[in-house]
């Protein structure tokens, strides 16, 4: 079963994160991070979730953003590793920050750019 938890050590670093590399365009305070443990993810280490437009008017919520860490996976990289990681998944927070993420034209994990495809 999987079990999840308020990572505020890695808040923390997804907050100096997005101060350092000045994305000013992140309301830091809509975005929230997690830990899971006993998820099945086989190559995940972490994830971006976007809070959908849809669930925002349900529940009259302005956009937030969840980035969670798969603790199995996560934890046992090193610093500079994790950090890699945490950039990773901030960069997929839109500019825009709707609630949605973006399409595979602006982060692609392929290693490959937009102009490639």
């Amino acid at each position: 079963m999987i079990q999840y938890g308020l990572a505020e050590d890695i808040d923390l670093r997804v907050k100096e994160i997005i101060r350092k590399l000045k994305m000013t365009h992140i309301d830091e305070t809509r975005v929230i991070c997690m830990r899971n443990k006993g998820s099945g993810g086989r190559r995940v280490i972490a994830r971006c979730h976007g809070l959908s437009r849809i669930i925002q008017a349900a529940l009259s919520k302005k956009p937030h953003y969840v980035i969670e860490v798969l603790s199995e996976k996560f934890d046992q990289l090193n610093k500079e590793d994790q950090t890699r990681v945490l950039i990773h998944e901030v960069l997929h927070i839109p500019h825009g920050f709707g609630g949605g993420l973006p399409g595979p034209q602006v982060l692609r994990h392929d290693g490959k750019s937009p102009k490639d495809v």
